[in-house]
């Protein structure tokens, strides 16, 4: 029996067309841009604890006293304070925490002046970390968001005069500098180059002309060279990274070790929990180096989902940028989907020996309290701007009007029920009454006929 490939070809475009209609009717939804950005933060995270509990296992066993669980419970504990944040953030609209970026500045400013005091500590060759109380953190983790929340509040002021360098350069760029600069001093070149990339991918979607990036990239890119120049390890991993197929160093070691770990993995992974490169032959393996884990378990699918996970909210943040109509929401949503993907980037191209050696974490993925409720206060801002586009707005006062409406609806039922209730209780009593009367009277003339009746028949017996 002969197959009519025809029809076969007219099934598969039909298939095909509808799955495109349908897909289209759904991302046309006005809430699409806030389920496509929760969906991809979600699983991320999801994915991040369970690597995190993973990766740091087997050192926090030996480092807590048999308890393989500690590191894990403490980032969860930053999990929940990140996500009551982002949430606090989404369902507030995004002008009303506007001012708020002015204090975060403040506070990042004065976190990042507290490291070069006692409070300050040196954790592998960088003084960004602060000890207060009980608390460790990284004051640059905040001044990344202040950056990108304070720069969108500066720049939709002077939306209208980016065309002049005065208002570009003060208070713009001198303020986030100051932050940037600190940043450079504390060794943390990492972190530095993720702030200089969120100023520039702000300032392009503010619409900057191109002459003020050529003048500042040339600047950054000389500011940058003198840094690796001056410092013996930036050197070593430079020459490390050039050389990759040099014998194993100090300067390669790690990176070395991150592509065993990926390279044993596979195409499925050694299953969750198999890692052997987190038993020690990994450094920072539940930090800057847990993608490399993620390939060793979860293998190359492991790793392409997370990178589709990552593009999935990229794509989202663009869109949520494009549909808002606000300068201030839009330079927030360049600001926030710059920094995590580029973030991203830069730590996937270190593991995949693409990029020079950089301690930056995986954004929702890696251990670290600061960075993860940090990262996500931008996505409760982020968030936010979903909320303000204008069709979510539209949707949701339709829904308001509508609920309003059915409300309303049983109130007036209400009312009506009461009313007919009362009347058919007011109604019937006349009607007892009446019937009443007419039994009284009924039976009057019924007994008065019958006196009739006695009366005559009595008269004629007596006429008789």
């Amino acid at each position: 029996m002969a197959i009519d490939t025809r029809d076969l070809a007219g099934d598969t475009r039909d298939w095909v067309a509808t799955t495109s209609a349908t897909v289209r009717g759904w991302l046309d939804h006005p809430r699409a841009s806030q389920a496509l950005l929760a969906t991809s933060v979600g699983l991320l995270l999801f994915v991040g604890s369970m690597m995190v509990l993973s990766a740091s296992s087997v050192l926090s066993y030996v480092r807590y006293d048999g308890n393989s669980y500690a590191i894990f419970l403490r980032q969860l504990g930053f999990l929940v304070v990140g996500l009551v944040a982002a949430v606090v953030l989404s369902v507030v609209p995004p002008e009303r925490f506007r001012r708020a970026s002015v204090v975060l500045y403040g506070v990042a400013l004065v976190g990042l002046l507290a490291t070069y005091t006692p409070l300050g500590y040196e954790v592998n060759g960088n003084r960004n970390w602060l000890h207060v109380g009980p608390l460790n953190g990284q004051p640059s983790e905040f001044a990344k968001l202040a950056i990108m929340w304070w720069g969108a509040h500066i720049l939709a002021r002077y939306d209208r005069e980016l065309d002049q360098l005065r208002r570009v350069l003060w208070p713009y760029l001198v303020a986030n500098g100051l932050l940037v600069g600190l940043t450079v001093l504390q060794g943390d070149l990492g972190s530095a180059v993720i702030m200089a990339a969120i100023i520039a991918v702000v300032l392009w979607v503010a619409g900057v002309p191109l002459r003020f990036f050529a003048f500042f990239g040339i600047a950054a890119g000389g500011v940058v060279g003198a840094l690796i120049a001056t410092t013996p390890y930036r050197i070593m991993r430079m020459l490390a990274f050039l050389r990759p197929q040099d014998t194993i160093t100090d300067a390669n070691y790690q990176t070395m070790m991150g592509t065993y770990a990926l390279a044993s993995g596979g195409w499925w992974g050694l299953n969750l929990g198999a890692s052997r490169q987190k038993w020690g032959g990994l450094p920072e393996a539940h930090t800057d180096y847990i993608m490399a884990i993620l390939g060793e378990e979860l293998g190359l699918f492991g790793t392409l989902a997370v990178v589709a996970l990552f593009a999935l909210l990229g794509w989202a943040g663009v869109r949520i940028m494009r549909r808002s109509v606000r300068p201030y929401q839009r330079y927030l949503a360049a600001g926030a989907t710059g920094w995590i993907i580029f973030q991203a980037f830069i730590n996937i191209a270190v593991v995949l020996r693409l990029w020079p050696v950089m301690g930056v974490p995986l954004p929702f993925i890696s251990y670290g309290g600061s960075s993860v409720v940090a990262t996500l206060m931008a996505v409760g801002l982020l968030m936010s701007c979903a909320r303000a586009e204008p069709g979510a707005i539209a949707e949701r006062e339709r829904r308001a009007r509508a609920q309003a409406h059915q409300q309303s609806i049983g109130r007036v039922s209400a009312v009506v029920d009461g009313r007919v209730g009362a009347v058919e209780h007011v109604g019937q009593a006349p009607e007892r009454s009446r019937s009443g009367t007419a039994d009284r009277s009924g039976n009057r003339k019924r007994r008065g006929a019958s006196g009739a009746t006695a009366r005559g028949e009595k008269g004629t017996g007596t006429s008789r």
